[in-house]
């Protein structure tokens, strides 16, 4: 496992479209995702501790986001044959057994994850109602195990991306697990 950190949030770039499956076996576009004062768009996986550390406030977050106006989507793009615990059944699995309230897409070309210029899970791009990126950061400043009294820097982010339309320039990079990309 390679452990890799986003790079730095290049304000006012535009969310890539796409049109991705989920694990509720609709097609969702970025037009469906967003809400009126925003999107978040993640690239999570299922076997990444990374991920499978934060998964619980990532989940809270992301339904206190939503009340706030802005949508979620979470995206998996890794190679499920090289990473079955990845593939679509497994996700549709962890998005029950965490109970998603937002739609878990699978990239299984990774040309969104290329188009995004994603590069671990988890990888956290925070958009403003234009669609242009405010967020690069990570959720909080825990790694692999909470924090007491960690600051909720996704969320407070996004909240201010909701209420400004603009992210605060200070951002610590996400790091994770490196996205596995097909030969």
């Amino acid at each position: 496992m390679v452990r890799l950190e986003t790079p730095i949030c290049e304000f006012d770039s535009p969310a890539p479209d796409f049109v991705l499956p989920g694990v509720d076996g609709r097609l969702w576009r970025l037009a469906d995702c967003r809400g009126e004062r925003g999107l978040l768009v993640m690239f999570i996986c299922n076997h990444c501790p990374y991920v499978q550390a934060i998964l619980d406030r990532l989940v809270r977050d992301a339904h206190e986001l939503k009340a706030l106006g802005v949508g979620v989507a979470a995206i998996m793009p890794n190679d499920v044959d090289a990473y079955p615990e990845d593939g679509p059944a497994y996700m549709a699995r962890l998005a029950k057994e965490r109970g998603f309230a937002f739609p878990y897409l699978y990239d299984e070309t990774q040309a969104v994850a290329h188009a995004y210029g994603a590069v671990c899970t988890p990888d956290f791009f925070g958009y403003n109602a234009d669609l242009g990126l405010q967020y690069r950061g990570r959720l909080d400043e825990s790694r692999k195990e909470p924090a007491p009294g960690a600051r909720r820097e996704l969320f407070e982010a996004m909240s201010q991306v909701a209420r400004t339309g603009h992210g605060p320039r200070d951002q610590v990079p996400s790091m994770g697990c490196s996205i596995k990309w097909k030969d």
